[in-house]
């Protein structure tokens, strides 16, 4: 051990001090370089779409690019892997869902990330509003046309989803539980995929995020038949909730959060939180959101958390009930 009155133990000191220094410094002039935010999730899925709007606000009221780039593949497992794995110095952040975050983790006995170990949470951004959608020309006009064709032909019915895992297995695997009838699953590289084939007609039906398919419902690609919010949606008013479609109390919808590596440094967090808070503040990006069928929510890092926790648990009971598994 180094005596105080030694010369080497100053030096030590010195350079201590000059690196907290520097340490402080690069956190002050934070972003001195463009921030890159890893969506693991397909190009115009609904995550996507919001990650861009609340980038580019984000952009402008920082002076630094904020660049997104996305990586789908095994339902976000390998962008969230990445995420996981960069320096914790906030020029790397994930954009994710409630998939990546809280059903994943339920679904894989290993994975080479822990959400509540790797990662530190910014800011819950958005929940992302689910419809149920089928090519135009199908002959399915409601949820329940679509359910009493389930009954009939069990496991003849296919649907599309972003992956095993992907919030569009888990809400059709629990309404295919609520209603009793037997689908068959076919997963996707992402959600994009997936919605295109439904409105190609290459697999007959698909939950999805609105963000997701809007523009295609409104080109008249995709029929909507019914929402997974509590109450009718003002930018659908004509379509029911499945709810009012037969089966009470169901719903369902998704996250857009925001995450950087562990250990992160805490001004660095409470400088993003800050800045998310202030772009969803903006009447141009809430506009922007709410067309695109997302409810804006913005959170502190804490409150994102906890709501972290208590869904991890959530869908434990749920895939557990409804027998989703990784197969």
């Amino acid at each position: 051990m180094l005596s105080r009155r030694d010369p080497a133990f100053h030096m030590l000191l010195a350079a201590a001090l000059a690196a907290g220094f520097s340490t402080a410094a690069a956190q002050s002039a934070y972003p001195n370089r463009p921030i890159q935010i890893i969506v693991p999730l397909a190009a115009a899925s609904a995550v996507d779409n919001a990650a861009r709007i609340l980038a580019q606000r984000m952009s402008e009221n920082m002076g630094q690019a904020i660049v997104i780039e996305n990586q789908p593949g095994a339902a976000g497992l390998i962008g969230t892997d990445r995420v996981a794995k960069a320096p914790a110095d906030g020029y790397v952040l994930g954009g994710f869902n409630d998939s990546i975050m809280t059903m994943l983790p339920n679904l894989y006995t290993t994975m080479s990330w822990d959400i509540l170990r790797d990662f530190e949470p910014i800011s819950l951004v958005a929940t992302v509003e689910w419809g149920l959608v089928v090519n135009n020309d199908s002959p399915y006009r409601t949820a329940a046309d679509l359910i009493a064709a389930a009954k009939a032909n069990p496991g003849k019915i296919n649907y599309g989803s972003g992956g095993n895992g992907s919030p569009q297995h888990v809400a059709m695997e629990v309404f295919s539980a609520a209603a009793g009838v037997s689908l068959t699953h076919v997963p996707y590289r992402g959600a994009t995929q997936a919605a295109l084939d439904v409105a190609s007609g290459q697999v007959s039906v698909a939950f999805q995020g609105l963000a997701t398919v809007t523009s295609l419902v409104r080109g008249g690609k995709l029929r909507l038949l019914a929402v997974t919010t509590r109450n009718r949606l003002p930018q659908f008013p004509d379509v029911p909730t499945i709810s009012e479609s037969g089966l009470p109390g169901f719903e369902f919808n998704s996250w857009f959060a925001l995450m950087a590596p562990a250990r992160t440094p805490k001004p660095i967090i409470a400088r993003l939180n800050a800045e998310v808070l202030k772009a969803l503040a903006d009447p141009d990006v809430r506009e922007r959101l709410n067309a695109q069928g997302l409810t804006i929510r913005g959170s502190s890092p804490e409150e994102l958390g906890s709501a972290t926790r208590a869904q991890l648990a959530k869908y434990a009971r749920v895939m557990k009930e409804a027998n989703i598994r990784n197969d």
